[in-house]
């Protein structure tokens, strides 16, 4: 008997990488189950040449506080510090739609790194 749940979640993360791939990022891929130190739900997104661990949560209730621990833990253990929980947004049939949370010092972090990047462009 397989699990209605499990089978649900592979499927939003597998949603999910398709969407990543059709917008610009042709990288991503469903990591692999079981690893001993846990990286993330999704592989092979880059953000200014930085590895970012994303975690996919597909439950009613949300968890955000414990879901972005784990998504912390897991940036961690892929040896970066930039970090996105993509959580389902009920009631909505675009993935697109999908809740996205970082905590602000990832999201200041990734603000300041930009401003680098277009000061530096701007420059030349």
């Amino acid at each position: 008997m397989t699990n209605r749940n499990k089978d649900a979640g592979s499927k939003y993360e597998a949603d999910v990488v398709a969407y990543l791939r059709n917008h610009g990022h042709p990288y991503a891929a469903r990591t692999l189950a079981g690893s001993r130190e846990d990286r993330g739900d999704i592989s092979g997104v880059h953000l200014f040449d930085m590895p970012v661990a994303l975690q996919c949560k597909r439950e009613r209730k949300l968890n955000l506080s414990g879901n972005l621990d784990e998504t912390v833990e897991q940036a961690h253990n892929l040896g970066t510090s930039w970090f996105f929980l993509i959580q389902k947004r009920w009631g909505r049939s675009d993935i697109g739609e999908s809740y996205t949370v970082t905590n602000l010092a990832t999201l200041a972090e990734m603000l300041r790194v930009q401003g680098q990047l277009l000061r530096s462009t701007y420059e030349r």
